[in-house]
């Protein structure tokens, strides 16, 4: 039985999905059972918890062989996600693993270390070391952006019918990548146990600017103004002032300006040769998908 925590989300319904197309036992951890009924209709088991209850974890875990982490607090509406779901969370999930004698999956990011200027990458690295520590049998699957996270933050204002949104001077070159290529990964990283130990990174066939992917979106949604922008200065004071009012909001405006001044490319070339039977999506592709256009919701952004 495979467990997968995070299992409603945009990558978890799409590789509970795939695992149930093998004919696999899935067990789905979530807060919200109504929210993984679509799960349920395609067998899988749904059972309440949450990352931050010990108890509710080991009760998950029994009977798993293969336990997959692929929950984050990115859009949690607490100012503490980071630590309390992506650090500690985690690491109560291994121990559930160890416990069962289970073997774990962990979703992290490319980038995570524990200098990186965002707590949930430092958080990430966090996890991942104390899963190599734990001599849990390992497979870490690290990604960039999302397509569908960032198609949801930025795609708001054009469902809302306004102009679309650039988050500073959005001319730094970023890799998203598909949350159907990373679903595919992650279901060969579960089902290969040669796959153990080995840390294995995903990223999306280009690399674009923020301003591309606005202007895609607004092409998509047929609007042809020119986008508003969010000056660095703004991001930099919403991360800020926003951290306890608005914590999910705060870590979008941080998040946004290391988009915008750091490297975040990603050559996929290897990964491919390695990997070739990966869906190969880029973002005018996943755009093109009607259920795929979705932007997150102020308020579902942080259920």
């Amino acid at each position: 039985m495979i467990l997968v925590v995070g299992g409603t989300g945009s990558l978890g319904s799409r590789l509970v999905r795939r695992l149930r197309q093998r004919n696999l036992a899935v067990r789905v951890l979530t807060r919200a059972p109504a929210r993984a009924a679509h799960l349920a209709a395609c067998g899988a088991e749904v059972v309440v918890g949450d990352l931050r209850d010990v108890a509710s974890l080991h009760r998950a875990a029994a009977g798993a062989e293969t336990i997959v982490a692929a929950a984050h607090g990115f859009s949690a509406p607490d100012a503490n996600s980071g630590h309390t779901v992506d650090r500690v969370g985690n690491r109560q999930l291994v121990d559930a693993a160890a416990a069962v004698g289970a073997a774990v999956v962990l979703v992290s990011v490319v980038g995570a270390s524990p200098r990186s200027p965002l707590d949930l990458f430092r958080a990430k690295y966090d996890a991942e070391e104390y899963a190599w520590r734990s001599g849990v049998p390992t497979t870490v699957v690290r990604a960039t952006a999302f397509i569908e996270t960032w198609m949801g933050i930025l795609g708001e204002p054009l469902r809302e019918g306004g102009r679309g949104l650039v988050f500073g001077r959005g001319q730094n070159p970023i890799n998203f990548v598909s949350a159907e290529a990373v679903a595919a990964l992650v279901e060969h990283a579960v089902i290969d146990p040669s796959l153990r130990g080995q840390t294995v990174e995903i990223g999306g066939p280009s690399n674009l600017t923020l301003a591309e992917f606005v202007a895609l979106l607004s092409e998509r949604a047929g609007h042809s103004g020119a986008p508003r922008r969010v000056p660095r200065s703004v991001l930099r004071a919403m991360s800020v002032l926003l951290r306890h009012v608005r914590p999910s909001f705060a870590r979008q405006a941080r998040a946004a300006v290391v988009m915008d001044t750091t490297d975040m490319t990603f050559d996929a070339s290897s990964l491919r040769q390695r990997f070739p039977e990966l869906p190969d999506l880029d973002v005018r592709q996943v755009l093109a998908s009607e259920s795929a256009y979705q932007p997150v919701s102020r308020s579902s952004a942080s259920e």
